[in-house]
Protein backbone atom coordinates (compact mmCIF):
# COMPACT_ATOMS: atom_id res chain seq x y z
CA UNK A 1 0.00 0.00 0.00
CA UNK A 2 2.50 2.52 0.91
CA UNK A 3 4.36 1.66 -2.84
CA UNK A 4 0.63 2.38 -4.43
CA UNK A 5 0.85 5.59 -2.44
CA UNK A 6 4.23 6.83 -3.67
CA UNK A 7 2.86 5.88 -7.18
CA UNK A 8 0.29 8.37 -6.79
CA UNK A 9 2.15 11.05 -5.42
CA UNK A 10 4.58 10.46 -7.80
CA UNK A 11 2.11 10.55 -10.51
CA UNK A 12 0.11 13.65 -9.48
CA UNK A 13 3.07 15.53 -8.69
CA UNK A 14 4.10 14.87 -12.54
CA UNK A 15 0.44 15.41 -13.81
CA UNK A 16 0.65 19.21 -12.46
CA UNK A 17 3.90 19.65 -14.13
CA UNK A 18 2.18 18.62 -17.34
CA UNK A 19 -0.46 20.81 -16.13
CA UNK A 20 1.46 23.94 -15.46
CA UNK A 21 3.66 23.17 -19.13
CA UNK A 22 0.04 23.09 -21.09
CA UNK A 23 -0.89 26.45 -19.12
CA UNK A 24 2.84 27.79 -19.52
CA UNK A 25 2.53 27.13 -23.29
CA UNK A 26 -0.44 28.07 -24.00
CA UNK A 27 0.12 32.05 -22.16
CA UNK A 28 3.32 31.86 -24.97
CA UNK A 29 1.27 31.02 -27.40
CA UNK A 30 -1.51 34.10 -26.19
CA UNK A 31 1.09 36.41 -26.08
CA UNK A 32 0.48 38.40 -28.85
CA UNK A 33 -3.00 38.91 -28.04
CA UNK A 34 -2.55 39.32 -24.23
CA UNK A 35 0.30 42.24 -24.57
CA UNK A 36 -2.01 45.14 -24.47
CA UNK A 37 -3.80 43.21 -20.99
CA UNK A 38 -0.48 42.88 -19.94
CA UNK A 39 0.87 46.37 -20.89
CA UNK A 40 -2.52 48.11 -19.13
CA UNK A 41 -1.97 45.70 -15.79
CA UNK A 42 1.76 46.34 -15.61
CA UNK A 43 1.13 50.91 -15.88
CA UNK A 44 -0.80 50.51 -12.42
CA UNK A 45 2.14 48.27 -10.70
CA UNK A 46 4.41 50.34 -8.59
CA UNK A 47 7.12 48.48 -9.90
CA UNK A 48 8.63 48.05 -13.03
CA UNK A 49 11.23 45.81 -15.53
CA UNK A 50 11.61 42.82 -14.42
CA UNK A 51 9.61 42.51 -11.43
CA UNK A 52 6.69 43.50 -13.12
CA UNK A 53 7.04 40.84 -15.74
CA UNK A 54 7.38 38.21 -13.15
CA UNK A 55 4.43 39.80 -11.18
CA UNK A 56 2.15 39.04 -14.70
CA UNK A 57 2.89 35.69 -15.07
CA UNK A 58 2.48 34.63 -11.69
CA UNK A 59 -0.87 37.02 -11.73
CA UNK A 60 -2.02 34.68 -15.37
CA UNK A 61 -0.60 31.24 -14.60
CA UNK A 62 -1.54 30.77 -10.52
CA UNK A 63 -5.43 31.22 -11.93
CA UNK A 64 -4.96 29.38 -15.10
CA UNK A 65 -3.56 26.38 -13.37
CA UNK A 66 -6.25 26.55 -10.53
CA UNK A 67 -8.90 26.81 -13.22
CA UNK A 68 -7.34 23.93 -15.37
CA UNK A 69 -7.34 21.67 -12.65
CA UNK A 70 -10.76 22.12 -12.05
CA UNK A 71 -12.09 22.21 -15.13
CA UNK A 72 -10.40 18.77 -15.95
CA UNK A 73 -11.75 16.99 -12.59
CA UNK A 74 -15.47 18.91 -13.29
CA UNK A 75 -15.23 18.39 -16.94
CA UNK A 76 -13.89 14.63 -16.90
CA UNK A 77 -16.57 13.63 -14.56
CA UNK A 78 -19.96 15.51 -16.40
CA UNK A 79 -18.26 13.60 -19.95
CA UNK A 80 -17.71 9.98 -18.19
CA UNK A 81 -21.22 9.84 -16.88
CA UNK A 82 -22.89 11.27 -20.01
CA UNK A 83 -20.83 9.16 -21.96
CA UNK A 84 -22.10 5.88 -20.43
CA UNK A 85 -25.75 7.71 -19.97
CA UNK A 86 -25.44 7.33 -15.99
CA UNK A 87 -27.64 9.20 -13.58
CA UNK A 88 -27.41 9.82 -9.59
CA UNK A 89 -30.03 7.78 -8.38
CA UNK A 90 -31.42 8.46 -4.37
CA UNK A 91 -32.31 5.24 -2.13
CA UNK A 92 -35.57 5.14 -2.54
CA UNK A 93 -35.00 3.92 -6.17
CA UNK A 94 -32.54 1.54 -5.18
CA UNK A 95 -32.79 0.27 -2.05
CA UNK A 96 -30.53 -2.44 -1.75
CA UNK A 97 -27.18 -0.60 -3.98
CA UNK A 98 -27.23 2.14 -1.67
CA UNK A 99 -27.56 -0.18 1.55
CA UNK A 100 -24.97 -2.29 -0.29
CA UNK A 101 -22.68 1.15 -0.34
CA UNK A 102 -23.55 2.44 2.77
CA UNK A 103 -22.47 -0.96 4.71
CA UNK A 104 -19.27 -1.48 2.68
CA UNK A 105 -18.31 2.49 3.16
CA UNK A 106 -19.01 1.81 6.89
CA UNK A 107 -16.56 -0.75 7.54
CA UNK A 108 -13.85 0.95 5.53
CA UNK A 109 -14.57 4.25 7.58
CA UNK A 110 -15.09 6.12 4.04
CA UNK A 111 -17.44 8.96 3.64
CA UNK A 112 -20.31 7.33 1.00
CA UNK A 113 -19.78 8.60 -2.32
CA UNK A 114 -23.00 9.58 -5.16
CA UNK A 115 -24.30 6.57 -6.61
CA UNK A 116 -24.88 6.48 -10.12
CA UNK A 117 -26.31 3.82 -12.08
CA UNK A 118 -25.42 3.75 -16.23
CA UNK A 119 -28.05 2.54 -18.70
CA UNK A 120 -26.07 -0.19 -20.44
CA UNK A 121 -26.97 -3.51 -20.76
CA UNK A 122 -22.61 -4.48 -20.06
CA UNK A 123 -21.83 -5.41 -17.09
CA UNK A 124 -19.25 -3.17 -15.42
CA UNK A 125 -18.50 -0.53 -13.02
CA UNK A 126 -15.98 2.55 -12.31
CA UNK A 127 -15.29 5.07 -9.28
CA UNK A 128 -14.85 8.56 -10.34
CA UNK A 129 -13.02 11.21 -8.21
CA UNK A 130 -13.72 14.90 -8.10
CA UNK A 131 -12.66 17.96 -5.33
CA UNK A 132 -16.62 17.77 -4.53
CA UNK A 133 -16.53 14.41 -3.55
CA UNK A 134 -16.38 10.92 -5.57
CA UNK A 135 -19.06 8.66 -7.50
CA UNK A 136 -19.77 5.24 -7.67
CA UNK A 137 -21.12 4.03 -11.02
CA UNK A 138 -22.88 0.72 -12.31
CA UNK A 139 -24.65 -0.45 -14.82
CA UNK A 140 -27.94 -1.82 -15.42
CA UNK A 141 -26.02 -5.05 -16.84
CA UNK A 142 -23.89 -5.00 -13.30
CA UNK A 143 -26.73 -5.03 -11.22
CA UNK A 144 -28.78 -7.57 -13.75
CA UNK A 145 -25.59 -9.98 -13.62
CA UNK A 146 -24.41 -10.05 -10.38
CA UNK A 147 -25.35 -10.26 -6.93
CA UNK A 148 -24.87 -10.79 -2.97
CA UNK A 149 -21.51 -11.18 -1.90
CA UNK A 150 -19.82 -10.87 -5.73
CA UNK A 151 -21.73 -7.55 -6.09
CA UNK A 152 -20.44 -6.43 -2.80
CA UNK A 153 -16.82 -7.97 -3.78
CA UNK A 154 -17.14 -5.63 -6.37
CA UNK A 155 -18.71 -1.90 -4.76
CA UNK A 156 -16.24 -3.07 -2.07
CA UNK A 157 -13.81 -2.55 -5.32
CA UNK A 158 -14.80 0.96 -6.59
CA UNK A 159 -14.96 2.05 -2.96
CA UNK A 160 -11.24 0.93 -2.55
CA UNK A 161 -10.45 3.18 -5.40
CA UNK A 162 -12.45 6.30 -3.51
CA UNK A 163 -10.06 5.52 -0.33
CA UNK A 164 -6.77 4.65 -2.17
CA UNK A 165 -7.74 8.40 -4.33
CA UNK A 166 -6.19 7.00 -7.03
CA UNK A 167 -9.65 7.37 -8.60
CA UNK A 168 -9.19 11.26 -8.78
CA UNK A 169 -5.79 10.86 -10.00
CA UNK A 170 -7.04 8.66 -12.36
CA UNK A 171 -10.10 11.30 -13.15
CA UNK A 172 -7.55 14.03 -14.17
CA UNK A 173 -5.34 11.89 -16.16
CA UNK A 174 -8.15 11.02 -18.70
CA UNK A 175 -8.72 14.40 -19.24
CA UNK A 176 -6.00 15.28 -21.89
CA UNK A 177 -5.99 12.43 -23.73
CA UNK A 178 -9.57 12.29 -24.12
CA UNK A 179 -9.02 16.01 -25.44
CA UNK A 180 -6.37 14.94 -27.85
CA UNK A 181 -8.18 12.41 -29.49
CA UNK A 182 -11.51 14.51 -30.00
CA UNK A 183 -13.65 12.49 -27.84
CA UNK A 184 -14.18 15.36 -25.33
CA UNK A 185 -15.18 18.85 -25.75
CA UNK A 186 -14.95 21.31 -23.30
CA UNK A 187 -17.30 23.90 -25.00
CA UNK A 188 -20.18 21.37 -25.45
CA UNK A 189 -20.53 21.93 -21.68
CA UNK A 190 -19.71 25.49 -21.71
CA UNK A 191 -22.02 26.06 -24.68
CA UNK A 192 -25.74 24.44 -24.36
CA UNK A 193 -26.90 26.37 -26.76
CA UNK A 194 -25.07 24.02 -29.64
CA UNK A 195 -23.41 24.77 -32.85
CA UNK A 196 -24.52 28.12 -33.32
CA UNK A 197 -23.27 29.44 -29.73
CA UNK A 198 -20.20 27.77 -30.40
CA UNK A 199 -19.46 29.73 -34.18
CA UNK A 200 -20.86 33.02 -32.13
CA UNK A 201 -18.11 32.75 -29.36
CA UNK A 202 -15.69 31.52 -32.13
CA UNK A 203 -15.85 34.52 -34.01
CA UNK A 204 -15.89 37.01 -31.04
CA UNK A 205 -12.58 35.26 -30.13
CA UNK A 206 -11.92 35.92 -33.49
CA UNK A 207 -12.49 39.29 -33.83
CA UNK A 208 -10.79 40.40 -29.83
CA UNK A 209 -7.74 38.24 -31.33
CA UNK A 210 -7.38 40.44 -34.72
CA UNK A 211 -8.05 44.10 -32.93
CA UNK A 212 -5.30 42.75 -30.20
CA UNK A 213 -2.84 42.19 -32.62
CA UNK A 214 -2.50 45.21 -33.83
CA UNK A 215 0.35 45.48 -30.89
CA UNK A 216 2.51 42.26 -33.04
CA UNK A 217 1.74 43.49 -36.27
CA UNK A 218 3.12 46.60 -38.35
CA UNK A 219 0.79 46.98 -40.77
CA UNK A 220 -2.55 49.88 -40.60
CA UNK A 221 -5.24 47.35 -38.86
CA UNK A 222 -8.02 46.32 -41.42
CA UNK A 223 -5.62 46.42 -44.23
CA UNK A 224 -4.65 43.05 -46.73
CA UNK A 225 -1.32 42.81 -45.25
CA UNK A 226 -2.41 43.19 -41.85
CA UNK A 227 -5.09 40.52 -42.36
CA UNK A 228 -2.71 38.03 -43.93
CA UNK A 229 -0.19 38.53 -41.10
CA UNK A 230 -3.12 38.12 -38.68
CA UNK A 231 -4.10 34.75 -40.64
CA UNK A 232 -0.84 33.49 -40.52
CA UNK A 233 0.07 34.42 -36.53
CA UNK A 234 -3.29 32.35 -35.85
CA UNK A 235 -2.93 29.50 -37.82
CA UNK A 236 1.43 29.35 -36.20
CA UNK A 237 -0.51 29.45 -33.15
CA UNK A 238 -3.00 26.66 -33.56
CA UNK A 239 -0.63 24.54 -35.32
CA UNK A 240 1.97 24.59 -32.38
CA UNK A 241 -0.92 24.34 -29.47
CA UNK A 242 -2.03 21.19 -31.56
CA UNK A 243 1.59 19.85 -31.40
CA UNK A 244 2.03 20.65 -27.95
CA UNK A 245 -0.62 19.10 -26.72
CA UNK A 246 0.19 16.07 -28.60
CA UNK A 247 3.15 15.89 -26.61
CA UNK A 248 1.98 16.61 -23.15
CA UNK A 249 -0.25 14.07 -23.68
CA UNK A 250 1.84 11.18 -23.90
CA UNK A 251 3.60 11.35 -20.72
CA UNK A 252 0.16 11.75 -19.10
CA UNK A 253 -0.80 8.31 -21.10
CA UNK A 254 1.94 6.48 -19.66
CA UNK A 255 1.37 8.09 -16.45
CA UNK A 256 -2.16 7.12 -15.76
CA UNK A 257 -1.74 3.43 -17.87
CA UNK A 258 1.19 2.92 -14.88
CA UNK A 259 -0.99 3.91 -12.04
CA UNK A 260 -3.98 2.22 -13.19
CA UNK A 261 -2.31 -1.60 -13.22
CA UNK A 262 -0.64 -0.55 -9.82
CA UNK A 263 -3.99 0.69 -8.63
CA UNK A 264 -6.01 -2.85 -9.88
CA UNK A 265 -4.24 -4.54 -8.28
CA UNK A 266 -4.52 -2.55 -5.02
CA UNK A 267 -8.07 -2.18 -4.95
CA UNK A 268 -8.77 -6.24 -5.88
CA UNK A 269 -6.52 -6.72 -2.24
CA UNK A 270 -7.81 -4.33 -0.28
CA UNK A 271 -11.79 -5.29 -1.62
CA UNK A 272 -10.98 -8.73 -0.56
CA UNK A 273 -9.78 -7.82 2.73
CA UNK A 274 -12.61 -5.31 3.28
CA UNK A 275 -15.07 -8.37 2.49
CA UNK A 276 -12.76 -10.72 4.09
CA UNK A 277 -14.16 -13.08 1.11
CA UNK A 278 -11.56 -13.28 -1.78
CA UNK A 279 -13.28 -15.57 -3.36
CA UNK A 280 -15.96 -13.23 -3.94
CA UNK A 281 -14.12 -11.18 -6.00
CA UNK A 282 -12.87 -13.98 -8.03
CA UNK A 283 -15.91 -15.26 -9.11
CA UNK A 284 -17.48 -12.06 -10.08
CA UNK A 285 -14.58 -11.31 -12.07
CA UNK A 286 -15.17 -14.83 -14.13
CA UNK A 287 -18.39 -13.88 -13.93
CA UNK A 288 -18.10 -10.98 -16.02
CA UNK A 289 -15.03 -12.12 -17.90
CA UNK A 290 -17.40 -14.66 -19.21
CA UNK A 291 -20.26 -12.75 -19.76
CA UNK A 292 -20.95 -13.05 -23.90
CA UNK A 293 -24.63 -11.66 -23.76
CA UNK A 294 -24.24 -8.27 -25.36
CA UNK A 295 -26.81 -6.84 -27.50
CA UNK A 296 -26.43 -6.75 -31.40
CA UNK A 297 -26.83 -3.21 -31.27
CA UNK A 298 -24.15 -0.43 -30.94
CA UNK A 299 -25.81 2.46 -28.75
CA UNK A 300 -22.25 4.52 -28.65
CA UNK A 301 -18.81 4.79 -28.99
CA UNK A 302 -15.99 3.68 -26.86
CA UNK A 303 -14.83 6.21 -25.10
CA UNK A 304 -11.11 5.46 -23.90
CA UNK A 305 -11.41 7.58 -20.86
CA UNK A 306 -14.02 5.31 -19.22
CA UNK A 307 -12.27 1.89 -20.08
CA UNK A 308 -9.12 3.40 -18.15
CA UNK A 309 -11.71 4.19 -15.21
CA UNK A 310 -13.29 0.86 -15.32
CA UNK A 311 -13.19 -2.57 -13.21
CA UNK A 312 -13.01 -4.48 -16.58
CA UNK A 313 -11.05 -2.85 -19.39
CA UNK A 314 -13.85 -3.18 -22.24
CA UNK A 315 -15.71 -0.31 -20.79
CA UNK A 316 -19.49 0.39 -21.59
CA UNK A 317 -19.25 -0.56 -25.36
CA UNK A 318 -22.04 -2.29 -26.56
CA UNK A 319 -21.16 -3.51 -29.81
CA UNK A 320 -21.57 -6.96 -30.71
CA UNK A 321 -18.64 -7.59 -33.27
CA UNK A 322 -15.30 -8.63 -32.36
CA UNK A 323 -13.63 -5.81 -34.09
CA UNK A 324 -15.40 -2.82 -32.53
CA UNK A 325 -14.55 -5.16 -29.13
CA UNK A 326 -10.99 -4.97 -29.60
CA UNK A 327 -9.74 -3.04 -27.04
CA UNK A 328 -6.17 -1.66 -25.47
CA UNK A 329 -6.62 -3.30 -22.55
CA UNK A 330 -2.84 -2.39 -21.62
CA UNK A 331 -4.68 -0.32 -18.88
CA UNK A 332 -5.65 -3.17 -17.14
CA UNK A 333 -3.31 -5.93 -15.71
CA UNK A 334 -4.63 -9.51 -16.84
CA UNK A 335 -7.89 -10.93 -14.98
CA UNK A 336 -6.14 -13.63 -14.93
CA UNK A 337 -3.34 -12.58 -13.01
CA UNK A 338 -5.45 -10.27 -10.87
CA UNK A 339 -7.84 -13.89 -9.72
CA UNK A 340 -4.06 -15.40 -9.44
CA UNK A 341 -3.33 -12.14 -6.81
CA UNK A 342 -6.36 -12.80 -4.90
CA UNK A 343 -5.91 -16.55 -4.79
CA UNK A 344 -2.93 -15.46 -3.14
CA UNK A 345 -4.61 -13.05 -0.52
CA UNK A 346 -7.12 -15.91 0.36
CA UNK A 347 -4.35 -18.48 1.14
CA UNK A 348 -2.84 -15.66 3.25
CA UNK A 349 -6.22 -14.94 5.08
CA UNK A 350 -6.90 -18.67 6.04
CA UNK A 351 -2.64 -18.73 7.24
CA UNK A 352 -3.89 -15.55 9.32
CA UNK A 353 -0.97 -13.41 7.37
CA UNK A 354 -2.54 -10.42 6.15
Amino acid sequence: MRTLTRRILWTLLLLLAVDIAVVATAAVLLTPWLAPVRDAVAAHLPFGGASARIAWWVAVLAPALVAFVWAQLRYTRAQTMAEVDARIVGPEEYPDLHERVQRLAQLADLTPPRIAVADADVPNSFAIGTLGGATVVVSEGLLATLGGDELDAVLAHELMHVANRDATVMTLASFLPSLTNGEYDPLDDLLPGGSGSRYALGLVALGFAYVCSARVLAAPVGSLSFTLGFLFLFAVTVLFGGVALGVFTAPVVVLGRSLSRAREFAADRSAAQLTGDPAALVEALETLEGNDERPGTDKRTAYAGVRGLCFLPHGFDTAASSDSLSIDTRSHPPTAERIERLQSVARSLETGSV
